[in-house]
Protein backbone atom coordinates (compact mmCIF):
# COMPACT_ATOMS: atom_id res chain seq x y z
CA UNK A 1 0.00 0.00 0.00
CA UNK A 2 2.88 2.67 0.52
CA UNK A 3 3.68 1.98 -2.95
CA UNK A 4 0.54 3.69 -3.88
CA UNK A 5 0.34 7.86 -3.66
CA UNK A 6 -1.84 8.52 -0.68
CA UNK A 7 -3.96 11.04 -2.88
CA UNK A 8 -4.43 7.85 -5.57
CA UNK A 9 -5.46 5.20 -2.88
CA UNK A 10 -9.17 3.50 -2.96
CA UNK A 11 -9.55 4.37 0.76
CA UNK A 12 -13.14 3.43 0.74
CA UNK A 13 -15.07 1.62 -1.94
CA UNK A 14 -17.61 4.31 -4.29
CA UNK A 15 -21.12 2.80 -4.23
CA UNK A 16 -22.65 4.60 -6.82
CA UNK A 17 -26.61 4.45 -6.44
CA UNK A 18 -27.77 7.34 -7.93
CA UNK A 19 -28.43 7.53 -11.57
CA UNK A 20 -29.68 10.23 -13.92
CA UNK A 21 -33.34 9.84 -14.93
CA UNK A 22 -35.57 12.12 -16.14
CA UNK A 23 -33.50 15.30 -15.12
CA UNK A 24 -33.53 13.47 -11.68
CA UNK A 25 -30.45 12.24 -9.55
CA UNK A 26 -32.75 9.52 -8.08
CA UNK A 27 -31.49 6.46 -5.50
CA UNK A 28 -31.35 3.20 -6.80
CA UNK A 29 -32.92 0.42 -4.17
CA UNK A 30 -32.12 -2.65 -6.14
CA UNK A 31 -29.66 -5.39 -7.26
CA UNK A 32 -26.11 -4.17 -7.60
CA UNK A 33 -22.69 -5.28 -9.69
CA UNK A 34 -19.15 -4.84 -7.73
CA UNK A 35 -16.77 -3.16 -9.37
CA UNK A 36 -13.28 -4.54 -9.24
CA UNK A 37 -9.98 -3.44 -10.33
CA UNK A 38 -7.04 -5.73 -11.70
CA UNK A 39 -4.32 -3.63 -9.60
CA UNK A 40 -3.77 -5.00 -5.95
CA UNK A 41 -3.77 -2.56 -2.70
CA UNK A 42 -2.10 -5.21 -0.89
CA UNK A 43 0.82 -6.32 -0.61
CA UNK A 44 -0.47 -10.24 -1.13
CA UNK A 45 -2.23 -9.82 -4.40
CA UNK A 46 -5.94 -9.75 -4.97
CA UNK A 47 -8.79 -7.93 -6.44
CA UNK A 48 -9.47 -4.56 -5.46
CA UNK A 49 -12.97 -3.75 -4.84
CA UNK A 50 -13.68 -0.12 -6.25
CA UNK A 51 -17.31 -0.14 -5.38
CA UNK A 52 -20.91 -1.13 -7.17
CA UNK A 53 -22.83 0.22 -9.54
CA UNK A 54 -26.75 -0.50 -9.81
CA UNK A 55 -28.02 -3.58 -12.34
CA UNK A 56 -31.01 -2.18 -13.72
CA UNK A 57 -33.03 -3.91 -15.95
CA UNK A 58 -35.98 -3.11 -18.96
CA UNK A 59 -38.21 -1.30 -16.79
CA UNK A 60 -35.00 1.36 -16.01
CA UNK A 61 -34.40 1.15 -19.50
CA UNK A 62 -37.61 1.86 -20.85
CA UNK A 63 -38.32 4.88 -18.18
CA UNK A 64 -34.83 6.08 -19.59
CA UNK A 65 -35.75 5.89 -23.05
CA UNK A 66 -39.59 7.22 -22.57
CA UNK A 67 -38.50 10.13 -20.74
CA UNK A 68 -35.80 10.81 -23.88
CA UNK A 69 -38.62 10.34 -26.22
CA UNK A 70 -40.50 12.91 -24.63
CA UNK A 71 -37.37 15.34 -24.64
CA UNK A 72 -37.66 15.40 -28.20
CA UNK A 73 -41.21 15.45 -28.44
CA UNK A 74 -41.26 14.16 -32.26
CA UNK A 75 -39.12 17.43 -32.39
CA UNK A 76 -41.27 19.53 -30.89
CA UNK A 77 -39.33 19.83 -27.40
CA UNK A 78 -38.01 22.43 -25.92
CA UNK A 79 -34.14 20.82 -26.50
CA UNK A 80 -34.51 20.25 -30.42
CA UNK A 81 -35.89 23.65 -30.64
CA UNK A 82 -34.07 25.63 -28.91
CA UNK A 83 -31.87 28.36 -29.90
CA UNK A 84 -28.37 27.63 -31.06
CA UNK A 85 -26.84 29.56 -28.63
CA UNK A 86 -29.19 28.45 -25.45
CA UNK A 87 -27.58 24.72 -26.29
CA UNK A 88 -23.70 26.18 -26.69
CA UNK A 89 -24.52 27.50 -22.81
CA UNK A 90 -25.70 24.48 -21.76
CA UNK A 91 -22.66 22.71 -22.68
CA UNK A 92 -20.35 25.25 -21.73
CA UNK A 93 -21.86 24.91 -18.14
CA UNK A 94 -21.63 20.83 -18.01
CA UNK A 95 -17.40 21.51 -19.23
CA UNK A 96 -16.81 24.11 -16.58
CA UNK A 97 -18.48 21.59 -14.21
CA UNK A 98 -16.53 18.94 -15.44
CA UNK A 99 -13.40 20.33 -15.38
CA UNK A 100 -13.53 20.54 -11.31
CA UNK A 101 -13.80 17.02 -11.14
CA UNK A 102 -10.17 15.88 -12.82
CA UNK A 103 -8.67 14.82 -10.51
CA UNK A 104 -11.20 12.10 -9.09
CA UNK A 105 -11.92 11.15 -12.68
CA UNK A 106 -8.40 10.59 -13.44
CA UNK A 107 -7.84 8.53 -10.19
CA UNK A 108 -10.69 6.60 -11.26
CA UNK A 109 -9.00 5.56 -14.48
CA UNK A 110 -5.35 4.45 -13.51
CA UNK A 111 -8.04 2.01 -10.99
CA UNK A 112 -10.31 0.88 -13.39
CA UNK A 113 -8.93 0.29 -16.64
CA UNK A 114 -5.07 0.28 -15.76
CA UNK A 115 -4.21 3.40 -18.22
CA UNK A 116 -1.08 5.16 -17.28
CA UNK A 117 -0.76 8.05 -15.09
CA UNK A 118 0.34 10.89 -18.11
CA UNK A 119 -2.28 9.04 -20.58
CA UNK A 120 -5.11 9.38 -18.03
CA UNK A 121 -4.58 12.79 -17.58
CA UNK A 122 -4.49 13.33 -21.18
CA UNK A 123 -7.35 11.77 -21.86
CA UNK A 124 -9.72 14.17 -19.75
CA UNK A 125 -7.82 17.17 -21.14
CA UNK A 126 -8.03 15.89 -24.44
CA UNK A 127 -11.81 15.57 -23.60
CA UNK A 128 -12.26 18.94 -22.47
CA UNK A 129 -10.62 20.21 -25.41
CA UNK A 130 -12.62 18.46 -27.52
CA UNK A 131 -15.61 20.15 -26.16
CA UNK A 132 -14.53 23.65 -26.29
CA UNK A 133 -13.50 22.47 -29.73
CA UNK A 134 -16.66 21.42 -31.04
CA UNK A 135 -18.70 24.27 -29.39
CA UNK A 136 -16.50 26.59 -31.99
CA UNK A 137 -17.19 24.36 -34.55
CA UNK A 138 -20.88 24.38 -33.93
CA UNK A 139 -20.44 28.11 -33.83
CA UNK A 140 -18.86 28.11 -37.74
CA UNK A 141 -21.44 25.64 -38.49
CA UNK A 142 -24.59 27.74 -38.02
CA UNK A 143 -22.82 30.72 -39.18
CA UNK A 144 -23.02 28.67 -42.42
CA UNK A 145 -26.38 28.34 -42.50
CA UNK A 146 -27.76 32.42 -41.57
CA UNK A 147 -28.09 33.30 -44.62
CA UNK A 148 -30.31 33.15 -47.56
CA UNK A 149 -29.60 31.15 -51.03
CA UNK A 150 -31.76 32.03 -54.28
CA UNK A 151 -31.57 29.85 -56.64
CA UNK A 152 -34.52 30.11 -59.49
CA UNK A 153 -36.22 32.46 -58.07
CA UNK A 154 -36.37 30.39 -54.74
CA UNK A 155 -35.62 32.00 -51.30
CA UNK A 156 -33.50 29.02 -49.13
CA UNK A 157 -31.99 29.01 -45.33
CA UNK A 158 -30.35 25.55 -44.67
CA UNK A 159 -29.25 24.49 -41.56
CA UNK A 160 -29.08 21.08 -39.84
CA UNK A 161 -31.53 20.18 -37.63
CA UNK A 162 -31.41 17.15 -34.58
CA UNK A 163 -32.05 13.25 -35.93
CA UNK A 164 -33.90 12.31 -32.46
CA UNK A 165 -33.52 10.06 -29.63
CA UNK A 166 -29.69 8.44 -29.18
CA UNK A 167 -28.49 5.59 -27.65
CA UNK A 168 -24.95 5.94 -26.71
CA UNK A 169 -23.02 3.32 -26.04
CA UNK A 170 -19.21 3.81 -25.74
CA UNK A 171 -15.75 1.55 -25.43
CA UNK A 172 -14.19 0.82 -22.25
CA UNK A 173 -10.58 1.71 -23.39
CA UNK A 174 -11.47 5.20 -23.64
CA UNK A 175 -14.54 5.74 -21.88
CA UNK A 176 -14.34 9.19 -21.19
CA UNK A 177 -12.91 10.41 -24.67
CA UNK A 178 -14.13 8.38 -27.51
CA UNK A 179 -17.69 7.92 -25.39
CA UNK A 180 -17.67 11.75 -25.40
CA UNK A 181 -16.70 12.06 -29.01
CA UNK A 182 -20.88 10.23 -29.41
CA UNK A 183 -22.28 11.96 -26.24
CA UNK A 184 -20.94 15.40 -27.00
CA UNK A 185 -22.02 16.15 -31.14
CA UNK A 186 -25.22 14.00 -30.47
CA UNK A 187 -26.26 16.56 -28.07
CA UNK A 188 -25.40 19.79 -29.04
CA UNK A 189 -26.81 19.12 -32.02
CA UNK A 190 -30.58 19.22 -30.20
CA UNK A 191 -31.11 15.38 -30.01
CA UNK A 192 -31.94 13.61 -26.67
CA UNK A 193 -29.58 10.98 -25.49
CA UNK A 194 -29.69 7.73 -23.43
CA UNK A 195 -26.26 6.68 -22.47
CA UNK A 196 -25.20 3.42 -20.96
CA UNK A 197 -21.21 3.36 -19.80
CA UNK A 198 -19.34 0.30 -20.57
CA UNK A 199 -18.53 -2.75 -18.96
CA UNK A 200 -15.38 -1.04 -17.35
CA UNK A 201 -14.62 2.37 -16.44
CA UNK A 202 -17.98 3.16 -15.25
CA UNK A 203 -17.27 4.89 -11.62
CA UNK A 204 -14.97 7.36 -13.33
CA UNK A 205 -18.71 8.86 -14.67
CA UNK A 206 -19.69 9.42 -11.30
CA UNK A 207 -18.10 12.18 -10.20
CA UNK A 208 -19.98 13.71 -13.38
CA UNK A 209 -23.43 12.46 -13.08
CA UNK A 210 -24.33 15.92 -11.19
CA UNK A 211 -22.61 18.08 -13.90
CA UNK A 212 -25.29 16.43 -16.27
CA UNK A 213 -28.36 17.06 -14.28
CA UNK A 214 -27.72 20.42 -13.78
CA UNK A 215 -26.61 21.93 -16.85
CA UNK A 216 -28.85 19.73 -19.00
CA UNK A 217 -32.94 20.45 -19.24
CA UNK A 218 -35.26 17.15 -17.95
CA UNK A 219 -34.86 14.29 -20.25
CA UNK A 220 -32.10 15.11 -22.58
CA UNK A 221 -29.23 12.71 -20.89
CA UNK A 222 -30.66 9.46 -19.65
CA UNK A 223 -27.84 7.73 -17.73
CA UNK A 224 -28.13 3.70 -17.52
CA UNK A 225 -26.39 0.92 -15.58
CA UNK A 226 -26.27 -2.61 -16.72
CA UNK A 227 -25.58 -5.56 -19.08
CA UNK A 228 -26.17 -4.15 -22.40
CA UNK A 229 -27.97 -7.06 -23.35
CA UNK A 230 -30.31 -6.45 -20.55
CA UNK A 231 -31.07 -2.04 -21.21
CA UNK A 232 -29.61 -1.85 -24.69
CA UNK A 233 -32.03 -4.86 -26.30
CA UNK A 234 -35.45 -3.79 -24.65
CA UNK A 235 -34.72 0.57 -26.02
CA UNK A 236 -33.91 -0.99 -29.38
CA UNK A 237 -36.88 -3.03 -29.90
CA UNK A 238 -39.11 -0.27 -29.17
CA UNK A 239 -38.34 1.34 -32.40
CA UNK A 240 -38.00 4.90 -30.79
CA UNK A 241 -34.33 4.84 -30.71
CA UNK A 242 -33.27 7.27 -33.92
CA UNK A 243 -29.32 6.89 -33.89
CA UNK A 244 -27.60 4.05 -32.60
CA UNK A 245 -23.89 5.33 -31.54
CA UNK A 246 -21.51 2.91 -30.33
CA UNK A 247 -17.74 2.17 -29.92
CA UNK A 248 -17.09 -1.47 -29.09
CA UNK A 249 -17.76 -4.76 -31.73
CA UNK A 250 -19.19 -4.87 -34.79
CA UNK A 251 -21.21 -8.46 -33.66
CA UNK A 252 -22.79 -6.28 -30.84
CA UNK A 253 -23.88 -3.96 -33.20
CA UNK A 254 -25.27 -5.91 -36.22
CA UNK A 255 -27.33 -7.90 -33.04
CA UNK A 256 -28.67 -4.27 -31.92
CA UNK A 257 -29.52 -3.33 -34.98
CA UNK A 258 -31.65 -6.42 -36.30
CA UNK A 259 -33.47 -5.48 -33.17
CA UNK A 260 -34.82 -2.56 -34.50
CA UNK A 261 -38.38 -2.66 -36.54
CA UNK A 262 -37.72 0.08 -38.72
CA UNK A 263 -34.41 -0.32 -39.89
CA UNK A 264 -34.78 2.57 -43.04
CA UNK A 265 -35.41 4.92 -39.53
CA UNK A 266 -32.54 3.86 -38.26
CA UNK A 267 -29.43 6.14 -38.83
CA UNK A 268 -25.80 3.89 -37.75
CA UNK A 269 -22.78 5.68 -35.92
CA UNK A 270 -20.41 2.96 -35.31
CA UNK A 271 -16.60 2.53 -34.51
CA UNK A 272 -15.90 -0.89 -34.57
CA UNK A 273 -12.98 -3.11 -35.05
CA UNK A 274 -9.79 -3.30 -37.01
CA UNK A 275 -6.80 -5.29 -38.04
CA UNK A 276 -4.52 -2.52 -38.60
CA UNK A 277 -1.27 -3.59 -40.53
CA UNK A 278 2.31 -2.01 -40.62
CA UNK A 279 4.58 -2.45 -43.56
CA UNK A 280 7.93 -2.25 -43.52
CA UNK A 281 9.81 -1.48 -46.91
CA UNK A 282 13.48 -2.26 -47.66
CA UNK A 283 14.78 1.06 -47.67
CA UNK A 284 12.78 2.36 -44.19
CA UNK A 285 14.89 3.50 -41.63
CA UNK A 286 14.35 0.70 -39.25
CA UNK A 287 14.87 2.54 -35.74
CA UNK A 288 12.04 4.72 -37.09
CA UNK A 289 10.05 1.98 -37.81
CA UNK A 290 10.91 -0.29 -34.53
CA UNK A 291 10.01 3.08 -32.32
CA UNK A 292 6.31 3.95 -34.07
CA UNK A 293 5.56 0.12 -33.85
CA UNK A 294 6.18 -0.35 -30.21
CA UNK A 295 4.15 2.17 -29.95
CA UNK A 296 1.25 1.65 -32.31
CA UNK A 297 1.62 -2.25 -30.85
CA UNK A 298 1.82 -1.55 -27.60
CA UNK A 299 0.55 1.65 -26.14
CA UNK A 300 -1.75 1.30 -23.68
CA UNK A 301 -1.35 -2.88 -24.06
CA UNK A 302 -2.16 -2.72 -27.70
CA UNK A 303 -6.01 -2.29 -26.28
CA UNK A 304 -7.11 0.61 -28.52
CA UNK A 305 -8.95 -0.27 -32.30
CA UNK A 306 -6.16 2.23 -33.91
CA UNK A 307 -3.33 -0.41 -32.97
CA UNK A 308 -1.21 -2.46 -35.06
CA UNK A 309 -2.41 -5.66 -34.63
CA UNK A 310 0.10 -7.40 -37.48
CA UNK A 311 3.27 -5.98 -38.61
CA UNK A 312 4.63 -6.79 -42.31
CA UNK A 313 7.74 -6.63 -42.87
CA UNK A 314 9.96 -7.19 -46.61
CA UNK A 315 12.31 -10.60 -45.86
CA UNK A 316 15.17 -8.80 -46.84
CA UNK A 317 15.42 -6.76 -43.61
CA UNK A 318 13.04 -9.16 -41.33
CA UNK A 319 16.29 -10.59 -39.15
CA UNK A 320 17.21 -6.64 -38.44
CA UNK A 321 13.74 -5.84 -37.53
CA UNK A 322 13.06 -8.25 -35.46
CA UNK A 323 16.20 -8.48 -32.75
CA UNK A 324 15.45 -4.50 -32.92
CA UNK A 325 12.05 -4.94 -32.28
CA UNK A 326 12.28 -7.67 -29.75
CA UNK A 327 15.11 -5.86 -27.81
CA UNK A 328 12.62 -2.66 -27.47
CA UNK A 329 9.63 -4.65 -26.28
CA UNK A 330 11.41 -6.39 -23.65
CA UNK A 331 12.83 -3.20 -22.21
CA UNK A 332 9.50 -2.18 -21.75
CA UNK A 333 8.83 -1.16 -17.99
CA UNK A 334 5.91 -3.28 -16.28
CA UNK A 335 4.10 -1.18 -13.57
CA UNK A 336 1.23 -0.04 -12.02
CA UNK A 337 0.12 3.24 -13.76
CA UNK A 338 1.05 5.91 -11.29
CA UNK A 339 4.48 4.45 -11.49
CA UNK A 340 7.31 6.07 -13.17
CA UNK A 341 7.83 5.23 -16.37
CA UNK A 342 5.89 2.54 -16.52
CA UNK A 343 4.21 1.56 -20.26
CA UNK A 344 2.44 -1.57 -19.67
CA UNK A 345 0.09 -1.47 -16.91
CA UNK A 346 -2.10 -4.06 -15.83
CA UNK A 347 -4.90 -5.86 -17.63
CA UNK A 348 -8.41 -4.35 -16.75
CA UNK A 349 -10.22 -7.89 -18.02
CA UNK A 350 -9.31 -10.77 -15.89
CA UNK A 351 -9.58 -13.29 -18.75
CA UNK A 352 -7.73 -11.39 -21.13
CA UNK A 353 -4.23 -13.25 -20.12
CA UNK A 354 -5.91 -16.44 -20.79
CA UNK A 355 -7.05 -15.83 -23.99
CA UNK A 356 -3.46 -13.95 -24.99
CA UNK A 357 -1.70 -17.15 -23.81
CA UNK A 358 -4.38 -19.12 -26.43
CA UNK A 359 -2.91 -17.17 -29.34
CA UNK A 360 0.54 -17.95 -28.51
CA UNK A 361 -0.21 -21.80 -28.05
CA UNK A 362 -2.09 -21.59 -31.37
CA UNK A 363 0.63 -19.78 -33.14
CA UNK A 364 3.13 -21.76 -31.43
CA UNK A 365 1.57 -25.10 -32.77
CA UNK A 366 1.34 -23.71 -36.17
CA UNK A 367 5.16 -22.60 -36.60
CA UNK A 368 5.46 -19.55 -34.59
CA UNK A 369 8.26 -18.41 -32.45
CA UNK A 370 8.78 -16.08 -29.20
CA UNK A 371 11.31 -14.02 -30.60
CA UNK A 372 11.94 -11.56 -27.34
CA UNK A 373 13.12 -13.12 -23.88
CA UNK A 374 10.15 -11.80 -21.88
CA UNK A 375 7.32 -12.71 -24.64
CA UNK A 376 4.68 -14.42 -22.48
CA UNK A 377 5.85 -14.36 -19.12
CA UNK A 378 2.84 -13.92 -16.92
CA UNK A 379 1.56 -12.26 -13.40
CA UNK A 380 -1.48 -12.69 -11.95
CA UNK A 381 -2.84 -9.26 -14.36
CA UNK A 382 -0.68 -9.52 -17.23
CA UNK A 383 1.13 -11.38 -19.84
CA UNK A 384 4.01 -9.91 -21.03
CA UNK A 385 3.98 -8.73 -24.77
CA UNK A 386 5.30 -11.66 -27.07
CA UNK A 387 6.44 -11.19 -30.61
CA UNK A 388 5.30 -13.64 -32.67
CA UNK A 389 7.04 -14.94 -35.81
CA UNK A 390 6.86 -15.98 -38.41
CA UNK A 391 3.22 -15.65 -38.79
CA UNK A 392 1.07 -17.40 -41.23
CA UNK A 393 -3.08 -17.71 -41.93
CA UNK A 394 -3.42 -20.73 -39.86
CA UNK A 395 -3.06 -18.87 -36.49
CA UNK A 396 -6.00 -17.32 -34.71
CA UNK A 397 -3.64 -13.95 -34.62
CA UNK A 398 -3.61 -13.59 -37.86
CA UNK A 399 -7.47 -13.41 -38.28
CA UNK A 400 -8.66 -12.09 -35.09
CA UNK A 401 -8.54 -8.60 -33.38
CA UNK A 402 -5.93 -9.29 -30.07
CA UNK A 403 -6.73 -5.99 -28.48
CA UNK A 404 -3.97 -6.66 -25.78
CA UNK A 405 -0.29 -7.20 -25.89
CA UNK A 406 0.90 -9.85 -28.42
CA UNK A 407 2.75 -9.16 -31.37
CA UNK A 408 2.46 -11.20 -34.90
CA UNK A 409 5.41 -10.72 -37.45
CA UNK A 410 4.87 -11.89 -41.31
CA UNK A 411 7.36 -11.15 -44.17
CA UNK A 412 6.86 -10.39 -47.55
CA UNK A 413 8.55 -10.00 -50.89
CA UNK A 414 6.09 -9.15 -53.39
CA UNK A 415 4.34 -5.99 -51.63
CA UNK A 416 1.15 -7.44 -53.57
CA UNK A 417 1.41 -9.98 -50.84
CA UNK A 418 0.13 -7.77 -47.71
CA UNK A 419 -2.16 -5.75 -50.11
CA UNK A 420 -4.01 -8.68 -50.93
CA UNK A 421 -4.47 -9.57 -47.34
CA UNK A 422 -5.65 -6.21 -46.74
CA UNK A 423 -8.33 -6.39 -49.43
CA UNK A 424 -9.44 -9.86 -48.12
CA UNK A 425 -8.83 -8.63 -44.58
CA UNK A 426 -13.16 -7.75 -42.63
CA UNK A 427 -11.40 -4.59 -41.72
CA UNK A 428 -10.30 -1.23 -42.83
CA UNK A 429 -9.49 1.46 -41.08
CA UNK A 430 -5.80 2.44 -41.05
CA UNK A 431 -2.42 1.39 -42.14
CA UNK A 432 1.16 2.48 -41.34
CA UNK A 433 3.81 2.69 -44.25
CA UNK A 434 7.26 3.19 -43.57
CA UNK A 435 9.58 3.45 -46.79
CA UNK A 436 11.77 6.58 -48.16
CA UNK A 437 11.65 6.13 -52.04
CA UNK A 438 8.73 8.33 -53.06
CA UNK A 439 8.82 6.07 -56.48
CA UNK A 440 7.98 3.12 -54.84
CA UNK A 441 5.71 4.93 -52.24
CA UNK A 442 3.14 6.94 -54.82
CA UNK A 443 1.69 4.16 -56.47
CA UNK A 444 1.38 2.60 -52.83
CA UNK A 445 -0.51 4.99 -51.16
CA UNK A 446 -2.65 5.49 -54.31
CA UNK A 447 -3.69 2.04 -53.69
CA UNK A 448 -3.59 2.06 -49.82
CA UNK A 449 -5.89 4.74 -49.49
CA UNK A 450 -8.69 2.66 -51.56
CA UNK A 451 -8.18 0.03 -48.77
CA UNK A 452 -8.08 1.65 -45.62
CA UNK A 453 -9.28 5.39 -44.93
CA UNK A 454 -5.60 6.59 -42.98
CA UNK A 455 -2.83 5.87 -44.57
CA UNK A 456 0.23 6.78 -41.87
CA UNK A 457 3.55 7.82 -43.57
CA UNK A 458 6.04 6.35 -41.31
CA UNK A 459 3.95 7.10 -38.30
CA UNK A 460 1.56 4.70 -36.25
CA UNK A 461 -1.68 4.60 -36.21
CA UNK A 462 -4.04 6.81 -34.42
CA UNK A 463 -7.39 8.47 -34.00
CA UNK A 464 -6.13 12.04 -33.47
CA UNK A 465 -5.79 14.84 -33.94
CA UNK A 466 -9.51 15.21 -33.36
CA UNK A 467 -10.31 17.53 -36.24
CA UNK A 468 -9.00 14.84 -38.66
CA UNK A 469 -11.63 12.45 -39.97
CA UNK A 470 -11.73 9.10 -38.20
CA UNK A 471 -13.97 6.54 -39.71
CA UNK A 472 -12.89 2.93 -41.59
CA UNK A 473 -14.17 0.96 -44.70
CA UNK A 474 -16.06 -2.33 -44.25
CA UNK A 475 -16.57 -3.86 -40.77
CA UNK A 476 -14.37 -1.20 -38.74
CA UNK A 477 -16.90 1.86 -39.16
CA UNK A 478 -20.29 2.68 -40.35
CA UNK A 479 -20.18 6.81 -39.97
CA UNK A 480 -17.23 9.70 -39.77
CA UNK A 481 -16.16 10.62 -36.47
CA UNK A 482 -14.26 14.01 -35.80
CA UNK A 483 -15.11 17.58 -34.37
CA UNK A 484 -16.10 18.59 -37.71
CA UNK A 485 -17.88 15.21 -39.17
CA UNK A 486 -19.69 14.39 -35.69
CA UNK A 487 -21.98 17.45 -35.54
CA UNK A 488 -22.89 16.31 -39.47
CA UNK A 489 -23.50 12.37 -38.27
CA UNK A 490 -25.81 13.85 -35.52
CA UNK A 491 -27.87 16.02 -37.74
CA UNK A 492 -29.57 16.22 -40.90
CA UNK A 493 -29.44 19.00 -43.73
CA UNK A 494 -33.17 20.52 -43.74
CA UNK A 495 -34.08 23.90 -45.02
CA UNK A 496 -37.16 26.39 -45.61
CA UNK A 497 -37.74 27.86 -49.20
CA UNK A 498 -40.46 30.22 -49.99
CA UNK A 499 -40.90 31.64 -53.93
CA UNK A 500 -39.45 35.12 -54.73
CA UNK A 501 -42.76 37.33 -54.32
CA UNK A 502 -43.31 40.68 -52.60
CA UNK A 503 -45.79 38.39 -50.22
CA UNK A 504 -43.68 35.78 -49.07
CA UNK A 505 -40.43 38.41 -48.89
CA UNK A 506 -42.52 39.96 -46.15
CA UNK A 507 -43.04 37.37 -44.27
CA UNK A 508 -39.54 36.46 -44.18
CA UNK A 509 -38.48 39.81 -43.45
CA UNK A 510 -40.68 39.91 -40.36
CA UNK A 511 -39.27 36.50 -39.11
CA UNK A 512 -35.98 37.97 -39.42
CA UNK A 513 -36.64 41.05 -37.97
CA UNK A 514 -39.01 40.19 -35.32
CA UNK A 515 -36.39 36.84 -33.91
CA UNK A 516 -39.56 34.75 -33.48
CA UNK A 517 -37.86 31.74 -34.97
CA UNK A 518 -35.46 29.80 -33.84
CA UNK A 519 -34.52 28.30 -37.20
CA UNK A 520 -34.95 31.45 -39.31
CA UNK A 521 -32.71 33.55 -37.62
CA UNK A 522 -29.56 35.14 -39.00
CA UNK A 523 -27.82 36.29 -35.33
CA UNK A 524 -23.74 35.53 -35.50
CA UNK A 525 -22.87 33.97 -32.24
CA UNK A 526 -19.39 35.24 -31.14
Amino acid sequence: MNAIPKHLQINEPIHQREYLLDGELKVWEGKTTEVFSTISSTNEYKHTLLGSIPYMGEKEALEALKSSDKAFKNGQGNWPTMKVQDRIQCMENFVSLMKDEREEVVKLLMWEIGKTKADSEKEFDRTVKYIYDTIEDYKELNHEGARFTKVQGINAMIKRSPLGVVLCLGPYNYPLNETFTLLIPALIMGNTVVFKPAKFGVLLLSPLLKAFQSAFPKGVINILYGRGREVASPIMKTGLVTVLSLIGNSKSAIALQDLHPGKNKLRLILGLEAKNPAIILPDANLDLAVSECISGSLSYNGQRCTALKIIYVHESIADEFNKKFSAKVDQLKFGNPWDNEAFLTPLPEPNKPDYIQELIDDAKVNGANILNKKGGERSNNYIFPAVLFPVNKKMRVYHEEQFGPVVPIMTFNDIQEPLDDMAASDYGQQVSLFGKDTNTLAPLIDVLINLVCRVNLNSSCQRGPDVFPFTGRKDSAVGTLSIHDALRSFSIRTFVASKENEYNNEILQELLDSKKSNFINTDYIL
